[in-house]
């Protein structure tokens, strides 16, 4: 939750700053059970909603979104996902991997492979 609230805060601090900017929607419930949803819209372009359940290993889980105009008017959002398997964000924003190699794919199988055969190697 921690780091949810700080990525929110930095969307807000890197949105144009508006010192007229109102709430447009702020929409709030918990159930008290770890059950909670809140959508909240503002009039200079920031937007936030998140749900959360309570997850299988006693931690909060979350799924939501949060959007903010940039500098040059373009629109940013970031989807996520917060779980047992750590937190997932998705974005055009966010750098991606170069694709592997034809011939790693090729290396990567055959390794499976072997793990499966029980080959192993020394060190």
């Amino acid at each position: 939750m921690k780091l949810t609230l700080l990525i929110c805060l930095v969307a807000v601090a890197a949105a144009a700053p508006d010192k007229d900017a109102t709430t447009l929607l702020d929409e709030r419930s918990d159930s008290g059970d770890g059950n909670f949803r809140y959508n909240f819209q503002t009039s200079n372009g920031i937007s936030a909603q998140k749900t959360g359940t309570p997850g299988s290993e006693g931690q909060s889980n979350y799924q939501g979104s949060f959007k903010f105009t940039l500098e040059d008017g373009t629109v940013a959002e970031v989807r996520y996902i917060a779980d047992e398997n750590g937190y997932r964000p998705e974005s055009d924003l966010l750098p991606t991997p170069h694709p592997l190699p034809a011939h790693v794919h090729e290396l990567l199988r055959i390794a499976e492979e072997q793990r499966r055969q029980g080959i192993t190697f020394d060190k």
